[in-house]
């Protein structure tokens, strides 16, 4: 299987995986300066948007410009670990050949649901723009999604590792919604943390689409570095 298990990054970093189907990705690359690493800003990109979508600025370009079998998206200080250990290339076939997708455990919040903790921490109405979004574009998901937000468990980062035509599949439905929401949003008076919506949203997001499928997923630890 060819497998490219991306790290997000936007700072040098010790690659602690060190093997070769991990490789560092510098997200929000353009107008910074180059780290060495690939890139999220060539060929179809939405690299000078990075402040706002966070990590997905490198999903949007694995989507449209990797090619393999098997891809994922860590963080250069989040990685899936099986039994405290780096998931390795043995380990993720094996693992593919039973399952769809990896994400990370579920996390559980100290609030009593998702909706609760997003207000708290975050902008509700950007909360409400995304369910006006999801009840117009696909209303069939609108019941997974407050299910979600009933729930105090989020699966935090935006990781994961599946076949590239399920990923595919994903960001075709994720970043239409985001566009949109994006459309819909006045950014005017929000400080650098809350300007990072989008990758805000689309964790909760993720969680609302798996529900949907009928993908076997597999749940491993998170090691944070």
């Amino acid at each position: 299987m060819d497998i490219k298990i991306y790290i997000a990054t936007h700072k040098p970093f010790h690659n602690i995986a060190q093997t070769d189907i991990y490789i560092p990705l510098q997200v929000g690359r353009e107008g910074k300066k180059d780290l060495g690493y690939v890139t999220d800003h060539t060929g179809q990109n939405i690299s000078n948007r990075n402040a706002n979508y966070c990590e997905l600025t490198g999903l949007y370009w694995m989507w449209k410009n990797s090619s393999c079998d098997i891809i994922g998206l860590c963080h250069y200080r989040r990685f899936l670990v099986h039994d405290g250990q780096i998931l390795q290339r043995t380990y993720i076939e094996e693992q593919m050949r039973n399952y769809d997708i990896i994400l990370p455990n579920s996390s559980m919040s100290k609030y009593t649901n998702e909706y609760e903790h997003y207000c708290e921490k975050h902008i509700r109405k950007d909360l409400e723009c995304c369910l006006e979004v999801i009840r117009e574009r696909c209303p069939n998901y609108e019941a997974a999604f407050l299910w979600t937000l009933s729930t105090n468990l989020v699966s935090l980062g935006n990781i994961m590792i599946t076949r590239k035509d399920i990923l595919d599949i994903y960001c075709t439905w994720l970043f239409d919604l985001l566009f949109e929401v994006d459309r819909r949003t006045d950014l005017c008076g929000y400080d650098d943390y809350q300007k990072r919506i989008f990758g805000f949203l689309s964790e909760r997001l993720l969680r609302t689409w798996v529900i949907m499928q009928e993908y076997r997923v597999l749940e491993e630890n998170i090691k944070n570095i």
